[in-house]
């Protein structure tokens, strides 16, 4: 089942609009979509190592932006959106709780989820309901998904063929190790809040 998913994402990878498909999946999933970008950014990159940074770079925009998004629903659009959004994922009843973190711990609180697996569209709605301010918000989603994306895209650009080679080997050990990893950001937030 794996094989030909990943088979289709490479293809659309070298797609005319797979950087637009990327931009837009790197935007809602910053507020809304549960897969996140990287599925899509790392096959473009494996595609077209010669575009890693542009690549990079509109997941990274597209992912801030998405991610100001997420922070307007919280803000603005809690008792309408929000709360649905939180109550789907299942951490509405913990946000007062989580608010007071945020009065101390705002910037790391949103560097950490945006670099590491934690679901980022939980902190930028949570972002916005505790109104984190809003300088702080957009300079760490900058730092903390800026440095994922060109992380991810430096080390796929530097390794090129023999990581493609590996994946490909490795394919369903890699898919099982990311599902994990996105069900244990969800699993820690669970805790956490």
């Amino acid at each position: 089942m794996i094989r030909p998913l990943y088979d289709w994402t490479m293809r659309l990878a070298g797609h005319r609009h797979a950087m637009w498909a990327m931009g837009f999946i790197s935007f809602i999933e910053s507020s809304i979509f549960p897969v996140p970008p990287d599925a899509l950014m790392m096959p473009m990159v494996l595609a077209r190592r010669d575009k890693a940074w542009r690549i990079a770079t509109v997941c990274t925009l597209a992912s801030v932006v998405g991610g100001l998004f997420g922070y307007m629903i919280g803000y603005f659009l809690w008792d309408t959106i929000g709360q649905q959004v939180m109550d789907f994922y299942g951490y509405a009843a913990k946000m007062e709780e989580f608010a007071a973190l945020y009065n101390e711990w705002g910037f790391w609180i949103v560097a950490g989820a945006g670099f590491t697996p934690f679901p980022y569209k939980v902190i930028t709605i949570a972002s916005g309901v505790t109104h984190l301010d809003l300088a702080v918000f957009m300079v760490a989603s900058v730092v903390s998904r800026g440095a994922r994306f060109f992380l991810v895209a430096g080390l796929l650009w530097y390794f090129g063929p023999p990581i493609r080679v590996f994946i490909e080997k490795h394919l369903g050990l890699l898919a099982s190790a990311f599902f994990a990893l996105l069900l244990g950001g969800f699993a820690a937030v669970r805790y956490v809040m």
